[in-house]
Parts: structure tokens; sequence; C-alpha cells
């Protein structure tokens, strides 16, 4: 999913100043993931307006001139950028929601998963792309474009558990606005405290006890990152 139509004025736009020069030749020395890091780096710690090749090429050590060899513009840059956000951020949702469960309560476990597991959701990028998002309309789009996929995952979940639609829909958007108000308010929570507190939201999410066993099962997960668990 590329998203290259992006107007200016406040939104992701091309700077004269860092338009491709006419000639040059390849430094060799950075590559594009390098610079992609880059960018998401700045774009969590200060935000958009600090994503600058100027800025980035100072950090690689590197001539401005070599950004072109990876990316056609700065507009060409943050439309990779919300790209990797959506592979980051909503697939591994996606993937877990829709994965095959016996019981909604394993389901709802499954993704819990991603809120314990930062290589499979990031909380600091997704609040730093909601923020780019209020200054850019078209960033905003693809923002609720993917929360409708995550929330359609998530509806599509409790459906196949025999809740009829408007019960699904809602209680996903109980389960999934939860989690982002949690990031949004920025509620810190270790492991731990997360796991402990899994098994309360399940039953509140799905009005069922996950299983001794789905705990369990649950348990080897979260000590993956806190092994006293």
């Amino acid at each position: 999913m590329t998203h290259r139509s992006v107007p200016a004025g406040g939104e992701m736009q091309d700077n004269a100043a860092e338009q491709a020069p006419a000639t040059g030749e390849r430094e060799g020395r950075t590559t594009r993931d390098e610079w992609l890091a880059l960018a998401i780096a700045a774009l969590i710690a200060d935000g958009i307006d600090r994503v600058k090749v100027q800025i980035i090429a100072k950090t690689l050590g590197v001539s401005r001139s070599s950004f072109y060899f990876f990316f056609e513009s700065t507009k060409d840059l943050h439309a990779q950028m919300l790209d990797f956000w959506l592979r980051k951020n909503t697939g591994p949702i996606i993937e877990r929601a829709m994965r095959p469960s016996d019981t909604v309560t394993r389901g709802i476990l499954n993704v819990f998963e991603c809120w314990l597991d930062l290589s499979l959701f990031d909380p600091q990028l997704d609040i730093a792309v909601r923020l780019w998002a209020r200054r850019s309309a078209t960033v905003a789009a693809v923002v609720a474009q993917a929360d409708e996929q995550r929330l359609g995952a998530l509806a599509r979940m409790f459906t196949r558990h025999g809740f009829d639609a408007e019960d699904a829909l809602i209680r996903a958007r109980v389960l999934y606005f939860t989690q982002i108000g949690h990031y949004t308010l920025d509620l810190r929570e270790d492991v731990k405290a997360r796991f402990q507190n899994s098994a309360g939201y399940v039953r509140a999410f799905s009005g069922q006890d996950a299983s001794a066993a789905e705990m369990e099962t649950f348990r080897r997960f979260a000590r993956r990152f806190r092994p006293d668990i």
C-alpha cells in the first residue's frame, strides 16, 4: 500500500530546497533502511517537522544528494514512512485477530500479544503518526483507514465466535479504543502488570473467562519479556 498523492500546505510535501540534484555520484555508504529508520526515529522523538533530509544526512555523515538514490523526494520518504507504520502496527493486529482460535477468549489473548511485544506493535510510533495526522488531512485519512482495518478484523473475530454483528462491532471498539486510549494517556504498565490485568480485560471484553490453559499459554508468551511472571 503506497501513498504518493499528497497535497501541500501543512501536509506531506516536497521542500524546494530538497529537490534531487541534477547530477551526482552515489556515495554507497548508506542504505534505504538506514534513512527510513532515522526518519522514523525523528518522527517519534520530535515530530514530522524534524524529518528533514539535511538533518538525516548529517546524522549519517553523508551528503544530502545520497538521499535521492533511495527516495524520489521528501514526499516519497513520507509515503514510505506511512507504509512502514502500516506494516509495523496494523499488520500484526489483523493477523492475530484473524488467527484461528477455539474460543473468543483465546482470540482476544492472541491480540493481546501485540500489547506485550514491541516488535508487533510500537505505541510510540502509533502516537507519532496520529500527531502527524492532526496536521495533515491526507495522513489523517490513512490513519482512519488503518483504524477501520484493525476494527474490522477485531469485529470479525467476535463474529466468528457467535456474537451478532452489532455486538461484535461494539466489543471490538471497546477493546481497541481502550488500548489506543491507554497509549494516548501515556499510562505506563510493565509487562508483569499487563499480564496480571489480562484475565480481567478478557472478561470485560468478551463476558467470558479465559481458561487456565489459555492463561498459561499467554503466560509463556509474556515470559519472553518478563521471565519472573
